[in-house]
């Protein structure tokens, strides 16, 4: 949920423009922080001991749709909606299976998984806003 936090909040400060297409909702008062909220409820629960797998399909279907929001959302801003929603979407993927390996790495050498979930949300927060920034 941070790349689609990210996302809305350059929306909403009017980084880029997503005004006149169907994701111009990214931009209104609150969906930033209906992100933010969720993003940070997905911190929390992520340390929870039963959390699943991101590749379970629930999990991984949810990471898709983020994905693609957030990616179609930047596509619009820079006239593509559909390159950026199928550029969100290969994203999602990437970051997820590429992610879970990372991430088992990171905790194992932390030897917790928190240290672990907090960089890899500053990397999704950090690479959301350099996408962000590239936006004409």
């Amino acid at each position: 949920m941070t790349a689609p936090a990210a996302v809305a909040w350059a929306a909403h400060l009017a980084w880029f423009d997503v005004s006149g297409t169907p994701l111009a909702f990214m931009g209104y008062r609150w969906t930033p922080w209906l992100f933010t909220l969720l993003a940070l409820a997905e911190l929390v629960t992520d340390q929870l001991p039963k959390t699943p797998s991101r590749k379970v399909p629930m999990q991984f279907g949810a990471r898709l749709v983020t994905g693609a929001l957030a990616g179609a959302t930047v596509g619009a801003a820079g006239g593509s909606i559909v390159g950026g929603l199928i550029a969100g979407i290969f994203g999602a993927i990437a970051g997820t299976l590429g992610g879970a390996a990372a991430r088992g790495k990171l905790a194992a050498a932390f030897r917790r998984d928190t240290p672990a979930a907090l960089i890899e949300d500053a990397v999704a927060i950090g690479g959301a806003l350099l996408i962000v920034a590239s936006v004409p």
